[in-house]
């Protein structure tokens, strides 16, 4: 069971906002983000772009959800758990309740406890790829207050585009914009943001300031938070949850061409946060309480540059060109067990520094070979991507956390073939060359530099029998190759055996078959609502698994990581949302089966069925509405007693009023 213990605390949030939805510094009084009626409660009819040319998330082939602004606005997400509440198959993971530091489980994929977590997940921040690795310590520290969309693309098929090993599938943030907050009129806007959480005591404040200066727009948002411990159901404090974040953002585009078709958008954030007297291991659950408590101080930096040509007077071309850059950082000092620390396997507490940089170029086409009754798109693309792992500390080189660099490249094609606006097929292969290469301490125990190919191919179909009712499916191969860590970590022999450098290490596979139908329909119980299903099934055939090898005390030495024969992953999910003129629905069901095809217990990872029912009314005059969801979870026993556990239930409800007249409209 994957959910951190804040499922089960009462939750108490305030936010207090004067903007235009903010407020506007020019003529202008009308909301800058008012949303159409139906959008906020029709999540199925909003458009995908992380699967190719735009789509509606119910007409795309494959799994997938996109949170828009109104959600964050609703539901004041603190952390990953909260954020994915509503989104069938995708859940927060970690220990506790805590805002930053996070990772991610998609289908019973990922967690800090496995290894290699953050590459079975591929993350972007407005397309710049992120990634932090370190064994019990979260993977994702950027503020949620900074992004106005998530898209969640489930399944390895979103290897094609996004890189080769996405076997959980690719998590995808985009910053908030200027023109977000700018309406005809009006070339500057403010808006002010004030929260309270209740639990913790945790106050936020934020600020953005938007502006228009001829064909450019820029924002810059700045935003403060801090709180206290939190406690759960029974009132008995959760270790770790205090926290002080700040958070920035600048974002400026620049429009060009005589038809405005081409754009350049420049993006740089911010996250600095700190963490004082929390767990040494910040995933770990209870078993990891003997490491005992230290200060974590994290940065997180994303940058990224992208020029955009869409040619229209050529529909072959449809230029997209990024250079990106990300950061994260972690520095851990304050140990409560610091008189402990000693080269070795004790030097995980000692004073360290641990990091991971990104830099990343991506050249992608669209090209438009449309005739006849066929609709016929072409995504061609290549993506260079460098990662640098650093870790020191007051005794010297890590070497369970390895130094090290990665540079890939990848090469990719995908084809999209719409007949008659009935059949639509999606083929799409991705090739990744490369080579990892050994810092020095991983030289030292034996590290050599290692070169490797991934290949993902793919196809997917999705036909409308009717105007109602459509069929889809996916077939998708994906193959990760092994990181940094699994490679080159290594123990020297102390109580227990030594562990060397993992360098016979095959690449992990996975094919995945989804089989799924969406339904939509108008007019059910009165004249204008309406009402869009989507369920998926879906089998994940995985191999040679990469995992820490088991070692036997006064036995020999072995490598840190071995492969494991296989394992299989299955399920289905089924999304649902009812909307009408004083009323709304939605419903998100996920059941995530696994086993390992040696042992046959249950992955440590696999997530507990479950299901979110929300129902609320809407009171058009006043522009407000009110809301309950509720959350159950099944009872769960995985191979591991840390993610095992009972059967559980949280409560909310929720009120939202943008009021459109006066003062603060």
């Amino acid at each position: 069971m994957l959910l951190h213990p804040s499922a089960r605390f009462g939750r108490i949030s305030l936010l207090v906002s004067v903007s235009a939805l903010a407020m506007a510094l020019a003529t202008s009084p009308a909301s800058a983000q008012q949303a159409e009626p139906d959008s906020v409660f029709q999540m199925l009819g909003r458009i995908i772009f992380g699967t190719g040319t735009p789509k509606l998330a119910i007409d795309t082939p494959q799994a997938v959800t996109v949170i828009e602004q109104e959600e964050l606005n609703r539901d004041q997400p603190s952390n990953i758990t909260d954020l994915f509440t509503g989104v069938p198959g995708v859940q927060g993971t970690g220990a506790s309740a805590r805002p930053l530091g996070q990772s991610f489980n998609i289908r019973g994929i990922g967690n800090a406890e496995q290894t290699a977590s953050a590459a079975r997940i591929i993350v972007t921040v407005d397309g710049a790829p992120k990634f932090f690795e370190q064994y019990r310590m979260g993977s994702f520290f950027g503020d949620l207050d900074l992004y106005k969309r998530v898209e969640v693309l489930r399944g390895p098929a979103s290897s094609t585009l996004h890189g080769s090993g996405a076997i959980g599938g690719v998590v995808a943030f985009t910053t908030k914009d200027a023109s977000d907050f700018l309406v005809a009129g009006a070339d500057n806007a403010l808006q002010v943001k004030l929260g309270y959480d209740s639990n913790g005591d945790t106050l936020r404040a934020g600020a953005i300031y938007a502006t228009r200066q001829g064909n450019a727009e820029y924002l810059l948002a700045l935003n403060n938070a801090s709180g206290g411990d939190m406690v759960d159901g029974a009132g008995e404090i959760i270790p770790g949850t205090a926290f002080n974040s700040m958070s920035g953002l600048f974002k400026g585009t620049w429009v060009l061409g005589d038809d405005a078709d081409q754009s350049i958008t420049f993006s740089m954030s911010r996250t600095d946060s700190d963490l004082d007297d929390t767990a040494v291991a910040q995933t770990g659950g209870a078993a990891a309480s003997q490491f005992g408590t230290a200060d974590i101080h994290t940065i997180d930096d994303t940058v990224s540059l992208t020029y955009n040509n869409a040619a229209s007077d050529n529909p072959w071309l449809n230029l997209t060109a990024q250079l990106s850059y990300t950061d994260t950082t972690a520095d851990k000092d304050n140990f409560l067990y610091g008189f402990l620390c000693a080269p070795g396997r004790n030097a995980v507490l000692c004073d360290s520094s641990y990091g991971y940089s990104t830099t990343s170029l991506k050249v992608e086409n669209t090209a438009d070979l449309s005739t006849g009754l066929w609709e016929n798109y072409l995504i061609a693309g290549v993506q260079w991507t460098g990662q640098e792992r650093t870790a020191s500390s007051s005794v010297g080189d890590l070497a369970f956390d390895p130094e090290g660099t990665a540079d890939t490249t990848g090469v990719y094609l995908q084809g999209e073939f719409v007949w008659n606006e009935k059949l639509t097929l999606i083929p799409g292969l991705r090739a990744d060359f490369s080579t990892i290469t050994p810092g020095r301490g991983a030289v030292l125990a034996g590290g050599t530099p290692q070169s490797d190919t991934a290949v993902s191919p793919k196809l997917a179909a999705m036909y409308q029998v009717t105007d109602s009712f459509s069929l889809f499916g996916t077939l998708a191969k994906t193959e990760r190759m092994p990181t940094l860590d699994e490679l080159y970590s290594s123990e020297a022999a102390s109580s227990l055996p030594a562990r060397t450098p993992s360098l016979n290490l095959e690449k992990e596979e996975a094919t995945t078959l989804e089989l799924g139908f969406t339904w939509q329909s108008q007019g059910l119980l009165q004249a204008d609502d309406s009402l869009q299903i989507k369920a998926t099934a879906f089998n994940n055939d995985m191999t040679n698994m990469i995992a820490v090898t088991p070692r036997i005390v006064g036995g020999e030495a072995v490598p840190y990581f071995s492969n494991i024969d296989s394992a299989q992953i299955w399920g289905g999910e089924v999304e649902a949302f009812y909307d009408a003129d004083r009323w709304f629905s939605q419903l998100a069901y996920s059941n995530v089966r696994s086993k390992d095809n040696a042992t046959g217990l249950t992955l440590a990872d696999t997530p507990a069925e479950n299901v979110v029912l929300t129902v609320g009314a809407k009171f058009p005059v006043q522009n407000m509405t009110i809301g309950w969801r509720g959350s159950y979870f099944d009872a769960i026993t995985t191979s591991s007693i840390t993610t095992s556990a009972p059967s559980y239930d949280t409560q909310d409800v929720f009120v939202t009023w943008a009021p459109e007249e006066g003062g603060l409209a």
